[in-house]
């Protein structure tokens, strides 16, 4: 077999399978897994950078210092190299409890979501703005997101992923500077420190308004990412 041909079943795959995913999630089948190619390995220096940043974070973090009442610092998870990044806005309990993003309800939806896009957890990185519990998983104020937010945007600038998936409402206000409703943010390609950035909504709201409606949106999110990064 040639390469040419080879690349041409490849593409056909590709294509058959996204087609079978827009098809099954139109029905309310909630993802199916997309082929995409792996990213590539080897990120020694990334994670030396995250290491001292969240060595510094942990010190100087005025965030850090005056929220009451959390467990663990949960300041990121994945692999430094990816090329794919999703913030979400604060961890909750089983965060707090564990010092892992997502790893709750919503951490096994987030979970879903990602196998549906043809990649692994292992192989994506995912972080929050807050990097500590609020209290009772209130949302982070604007001030709290404007003191840790250099710390998140330092984790942009060492992992520098090819596409950022925001998670809710407060990530994508605070990455993209503005105020407005995600309803008018998802579904269309915004841009953060020169990298494209495809809001959409927090698994955790998924999970309390789990409609056809909703999930259609947030697959067409995902799907816009996935032509992306699969280009």
């Amino acid at each position: 077999m040639s390469a040419n041909t080879h690349e041409t079943d490849t593409d056909g795959l590709q294509g058959a399978l996204r087609q079978h995913a827009e098809t099954a999630s139109l029905l309310g089948v909630d993802f199916v897994p997309v082929a995409v190619d792996a990213p590539e390995e080897g990120a020694s220096d990334k994670v030396a950078a995250l290491d001292a940043l969240r060595t510094r974070h942990a010190a100087e973090s005025p965030v850090v210092a005056s929220m009451p009442g959390w467990t663990n610092i949960v300041f990121g998870d994945g692999d430094p190299n990816a090329r794919v990044m999703f913030v979400g806005e604060a961890p909750g309990a089983d965060e707090d409890a564990q010092g892992i993003p997502f790893v709750g309800r919503a951490g096994k939806k987030l979970n879903e979501m990602i196998i549906a896009m043809g990649l692994s957890r292992e192989s994506v990185y995912i972080t929050n703005v807050l990097k500590v519990r609020p209290p009772n998983n209130r949302t982070p104020t604007v001030d709290e997101a404007s003191q840790e937010g250099p710390y998140l945007i330092e984790q942009l600038q060492i992992i520098q992923p090819e596409v950022l998936v925001t998670l809710g409402k407060p990530a994508a206000n605070f990455l993209l500077g503005n105020s407005e409703a995600m309803g008018r943010m998802r579904g269309r390609w915004h841009e953060c420190m020169g990298i494209p950035v495809m809001p959409t909504y927090h698994p955790a709201y998924l999970l309390r308004a789990y409609t056809p409606e909703n999930r259609k949106k947030v697959w067409s999110d995902l799907q816009q990412v996935i032509d992306r990064i699969g280009g």
